[in-house]
Order: C-alpha cells, then sequence, then structure tokens
C-alpha cells in the first residue's frame, strides 16, 4: 500500500490527547487510511505525519471529517540513508 507524507499547518499549539487520537483513528480506519507515525515541531504548530493509504482522497477525506488541515500530502516511495543509499519506506 502507498505510503504518504502529510503537512500540516495549525493556528494554535497542538497538544494532542489520547482521546483525539482514538477519534482520529476511528475515522482513518472508516477511510482506509493508517496513521503510522507523526513528529510535532518545536513551536507545536505544525505535524509531519506518515500515513499508509490507497490514495491522496482518502488522506484528504479522513482530515476534513476529523476537522484537521492537510496542507500538503506527498507519496514517497524511497528512503535515502546517510551513505546515500535508496532504501524502500516500509
Amino acid at each position: 500500500m502507498p505510503i504518504f507524507m502529510v503537512e500540516r499547518h495549525f493556528a494554535e499549539d497542538l497538544e494532542p490527547t489520547a482521546d483525539e487520537a482514538v477519534r482520529i483513528n476511528e475515522i482513518n480506519d472508516e477511510e482506509g487510511v493508517q496513521w503510522l507515525v507523526s513528529f510535532l515541531s518545536a513551536d507545536k504548530r505544525r505535524t509531519y505525519c506518515l500515513y499508509e493509504a490507497e490514495s491522496i482522497e482518502a488522506i484528504l477525506r479522513a482530515a476534513e471529517r476529523a476537522g484537521i488541515p492537510a496542507d500538503a500530502v506527498v507519496e514517497v516511495t524511497n528512503r535515502i540513508m546517510p551513505d546515500g543509499s535508496l532504501t524502500g519506506v516500509v
């Protein structure tokens, strides 16, 4: 299944909770989206998230339903390692 990187920008500091994560995961499940991991910026206003999904459209539907931004969604296929080699994402 394709892997996507999602960049999100928030107007206020993000203070995630377990309840919010459960709600987002329920919506994702309904849209066929699997949240893999997220990174929170130091200013708590941006996240960079990896998702597994059939399409960008599925990710956008899930984000809209969850009421969270999806400012940029990009499919990723390889990782560049410190030695310059390419490996698969998963």
